[in-house]
């Protein structure tokens, strides 16, 4: 099994694992045909220390009494990240002030590249209220692993200095205590994104 296989293997795992405690329905499906979140507690989220793109140190806790929006990945990421944060940025624009509950956290999985100065330049390109957060590798990991994150480096074999990730690519919402509310996947459009966070901060 090669690295990308594994990769997508892995990722179907964390997802179906994730979904088998907490549902995300999107508009267009079955049943009544709106975005459904079936109750239940997934063991996502946790401790983290990390550095902002400002070189601040921040943990978990200073994100308690507001819900999160995360989303992990890295600035090299050709499509899948960029458009996730797209999305993301368009989603809470539509939601207006609703939104101000809400802190957009981007989690990047390249210790090695992606610094503080590095974020600061990529998080313009979205949500004024971005936070982007790195660490060291270890770092990096313990909060991988606190949500369940699946990312792989993976060598270009065509320039062996040259390097990307495999990652799993997934909205989590949090709630004020921190907890999961809702794990939204990254195929979803802005209008399933807004209506998925709606019906979860109901």
């Amino acid at each position: 099994m090669n690295s990308k296989t594994f990769g997508l293997v892995a990722a179907g795992l964390i997802i179906g694992g994730l979904f088998a405690y907490l549902t995300v329905q999107m508009p267009g499906g079955g049943g009544s045909g709106g975005t459904q979140i079936v109750s239940g507690k997934a063991l996502v989220g946790g401790p983290f220390t990390l550095t902002d793109q400002t070189g601040k140190r921040v943990t978990e806790k200073d994100f308690l009494g507001r819900y999160m929006l995360v989303f992990f990945g890295f600035t090299n990421c050709p499509d899948i990240c960029p458009s996730g944060l797209q999305v993301m940025t368009a989603a809470l624009e539509k939601l207006g002030t609703r939104a101000d509950e809400i802190t957009p956290v981007f989690i990047t999985v390249d210790a090695e590249r992606d610094t503080p100065q590095k974020l600061a330049e990529y998080a313009k390109s979205f949500h004024p209220r971005l936070v982007a957060l790195t660490g060291t590798a270890d770092e990096i990991a313990a909060a991988g692993k606190a949500y369940r994150v699946y990312y792989q480096k993976v060598s270009d074999e065509k320039d062996p200095t040259q390097y990307s990730y495999d990652h799993s690519s997934i909205f989590y919402l949090m709630g004020k205590d921190g907890s999961l509310l809702a794990p939204i996947p990254h195929t979803t459009d802005v209008a399933q994104l807004t209506e998925a966070i709606e019906r979860a901060l109901q």
